[in-house]
């Protein structure tokens, strides 16, 4: 087994493994980032998984008795999130190492984070986005591509990581349908510093959601994964229950025309968030008939519930078994 695997994401953040567990809304807590990290990789987190603030506050506070190592925060830093600027603040007091920002612009965030010696890691699914945050002196990008669960990218992983490393000179970390070691391999060969892996912890002994909502995702394979407009008002992927069906994955017309109107756009969009956070919430703690539970395409190789430690020696052994297989190939 593998006791390190480096790369200039790992040297940056001072970690054995270049495994981020994905900041997951609903999913991520406590234990699952403290065991992430403990393990050698990074524990992430949204920081609207907590509400209000105080019991934001408490959950940093859980997370740094339960482990000194490096974790990380996700905050959506467009306007709709009104708590952003005390997110914030309230993670850098506890020493969050790493802020993977979503859905706006980081400036913010990014000046504020270097001021503590943190790093800033941005949501990007293009290379405009990519070399936006880059000027803006963000220390990496998180390259969101086709199969990941939630907000995912249009453009193929395969495509994405090489496209952003023709042009960028800070770390990329893959994101969207890894959920084995020989993902990981591939990404590496594709030019990624890193994996981000979200569904995979979905059915992780640690995560506190329903066990039907972890069933769901070990039963599910990749053509059960269907994007919707109905969460957010973005293309999201879920998994395609019978109210997924039921609903459609396409937002009404009428709404529709009230979010791409300029004059209702900003109050039809924080409107639709707090819609979709809702039915998620339901979903995530109770089987209910509106059961919307958000997935990647990776749910196909998702076979069994392990723990948040047992998963990452699963990926590292896959991921070193990969490579000695590439190596055997050798080059005649």
């Amino acid at each position: 087994m593998l006791k390190q695997i480096k790369t200039p994401f790992t040297e940056m953040m001072g970690i054995d493994f270049p495994i981020i567990a994905a900041p997951m809304f609903l999913v991520s807590n406590a234990d699952i980032v403290s065991e992430a990290s403990e393990a050698g990789g990074i524990g992430t987190f949204p920081a609207l998984n907590y509400r209000p603030l105080e019991n934001y506050a408490a959950a940093l506070k859980e997370m740094r008795e339960k482990t000194k190592k490096p974790i990380g925060l996700n905050i959506i830093v467009n306007k709709s999130n009104t708590r952003q600027n005390d997110d914030l603040r309230i993670a850098l007091d506890h020493g969050v190492n790493l802020f993977i920002t979503s859905l706006g612009n980081p400036k913010t965030v990014i000046q504020e984070a270097h001021k503590n010696g943190a790093k800033v890691f941005c949501d990007v699914t293009n290379l405009d986005h990519a070399l936006k945050v880059q000027d803006l002196g963000a220390d990496g990008v998180i390259a969101v591509g086709a199969g990941a669960g939630g907000h995912a990218g249009p453009i193929s992983p395969l495509v994405l990581i090489p496209w952003l490393k023709t042009r960028l000179n800070i770390p990329i970390i893959a994101a969207g349908g890894i959920s084995h070691g020989s993902m990981i391999a591939a990404c590496m060969a594709l030019g990624a510093s890193g994996v981000s892996v979200g569904t995979r912890f979905i059915a992780s002994k640690e995560a506190n959601v329903d066990q039907a909502y972890k069933d769901a995702i070990i039963k599910s394979t990749p053509e059960d994964i269907v994007m919707t407009t109905r969460v957010s008002g973005t293309p999201a992927a879920v998994i395609n229950t019978p109210y997924v069906q039921k609903m459609g994955t396409d937002l009404p017309w009428a709404m529709k025309v009230l979010k791409d109107h300029k004059l209702t756009k900003k109050y039809m969009v924080p409107l639709i968030h707090l819609m979709g956070m809702k039915s998620l919430e339901e979903a995530a703690v109770k089987p209910t008939w509106k059961t919307v539970w958000t997935a990647g395409q990776s749910v196909g190789l998702v076979e069994e519930i392990l723990t948040v430690r047992e998963i990452y020696k699963k990926l590292i052994s896959e991921y070193e078994e990969s490579v000695n297989n590439l190596n055997q190939l050798g080059i005649k």
